[in-house]
């Protein structure tokens, strides 16, 4: 049955369909998940891609085959299936392969709640038990139904952030041929706001550009027409839309750091004292402005896992990630780009002033970005790393997740952490000003980087 361990990922499973990932794979983790969570019933939804009704059909024949029920939303984001997955408080499937390209596809998966399934909550016994092979079942098989539930989470949305009182915004929003298209008019339904759509025709093909929205190219169609409209924001989703990307009104890029903080800043309003979770490469900016405003910042690892883990254990009503994921206490501790978009929407269209001027306060320090480089010995490289900056004035260093190395007083931080998956390891500087974050970037790649 092909390379599972290829296909298994950290919090996922994905592949090449059909060569990696294929109907009989899906049928197998169907039966496998029933058997895993005990589950009289799961809820499934799919994304737009040509390969994922076959996927999500052979699912629920694996699902049925254990006893299950399968309830099927049908197309559907992958909050949105949180959405499902919550408030019927059912076990839940996500066929979809996010932002990567037509090629892929894959499948999420979350207990009752939506409560993450990951290597460490499941997924391994999932795989092992396709290896070995799912025990048959001498029960009844169960029944596959449907139901909408595009209008319930649309609604559920809005009773979490106002926007009764907001001004008439221009919204420009870029979903990329993915399931933005399918889920924001619904939405934006009743709001005041006037839509300007690009690529909302569901298209797994992803004729216009990859639904990638943290590579920078992929955002120039949606930069372009924000400026050319004279919108107030542009918002950009990636492929199962469960990420949200933001441009201003003059066409340059947020950085998600800077909406982590607008959005710690709005719950705290209406949660006092609450704890905010980020992970360790977001702007050091968050954790300043979450203090500053009576909250409590707590630093994680990267990854969604992490983050939810650590807010379930503190109780913390946000949690944001340098890369646009964005979870929510209020909506299971799971992730939801179009519920952090409807708080910058709010936020925005509460005050008279642009976007560029609402985001200044949070955006404090200059950002290198992440910057890969191919390493073939990235622990001898970030040994390396470590040994230069041990020991010089006022440096502090700690390894939460790969090296981070700061300096408070002269505000500078910059954190090498590993791939993964690849032989890769990850930079991210940032500084007070652009020369010393350039200099700071400089001196770690050129150890990095030696040959």
């Amino acid at each position: 049955m092909g390379d599972l361990a290829k296909i298994f990922k950290a919090y996922d499973i994905r592949g090449v369909v059909p060569d990696e990932l294929d109907p009989a794979i899906a049928e197998a983790a169907g039966a496998a998940f029933v058997r895993v969570t005990g589950a009289s019933a799961v809820v499934t939804a799919h994304d737009m891609r040509e390969s994922s009704v076959p996927l999500a059909e052979a699912f629920a024949r694996g699902a049925t085959s254990q006893g299950a029920d399968v309830i099927e939303a049908g197309l559907g984001s992958t909050d949105m299936l949180y959405y499902a997955s919550g408030s019927l408080d059912l076990p839940g499937a996500m066929f979809t392969a996010s932002h990567n390209p037509a090629k892929y596809n894959g499948l999420k998966l979350c207990r009752s709640g939506a409560r993450p399934v990951g290597r460490d909550t499941g997924l391994t016994e999932i795989r092992e038990m396709i290896e070995q092979g799912v025990p048959a079942y001498d029960g009844e098989p169960g029944t596959v139904s449907r139901r909408d539930v595009l209008k319930g989470y649309a609604d559920h949305l809005k009773t979490l952030v106002d926007l009764s009182g907001i001004r008439r915004l221009k919204v420009v929003v870029d979903a990329g041929n993915g399931m933005g298209g399918h889920t924001v008019p619904s939405v934006f339904e009743g709001l005041p706001i006037d839509l300007v759509p690009m690529y909302f025709e569901l298209d797994g093909t992803f004729p216009n550009h990859e639904a990638n929205p943290i590579e920078p190219a992929n955002l120039r169609d949606l930069q372009a027409k924000v400026r050319e409209t004279g919108a107030d924001i542009g918002l950009a989703f990636d492929g199962d839309a469960d990420r949200c990307f933001v441009v201003d009104e003059r066409g340059e890029i947020v950085a998600p750091s800077a909406i982590t903080a607008l959005v710690a800043t709005r719950e705290l309003a209406k949660h006092p004292g609450s704890s905010i979770v980020h992970n360790l490469i977001t702007s050091a900016a968050v954790p300043e402005i979450i203090a500053e405003h009576g909250g409590t910042p707590v630093r994680t690892r990267v990854g969604h896992s992490f983050i939810k883990q650590t807010m379930a254990e503190t109780g913390a009503v946000f949690g944001g990630e340098h890369s646009a994921h964005f979870y929510f206490r209020d909506f299971w501790f799971a992730d939801s780009g179009m519920l952090a978009a409807l708080h910058v929407l709010a936020a925005l269209g509460q005050q008279a002033g642009p976007l560029s001027e609402l985001l200044g306060e949070y955006t404090r320090y200059v950002a290198s970005g992440e910057i890969n480089s191919e390493v073939a010995d990235q622990s001898a490289a970030a040994a390396q790393v470590k040994d230069a900056f041990a020991g010089r004035p006022g440096v502090t260093l700690d390894e939460l997740d790969g090296l981070t190395v700061a300096n408070e007083d002269e505000g500078w931080w910059f954190n090498l952490r590993p791939s993964n998956t690849e032989p890769l390891l990850r930079l991210n500087a940032e500084a007070g000003d652009e020369k010393t974050m350039a200099a700071l970037r400089d001196e770690v790649l050129a150890i990095v980087r030696e040959k």
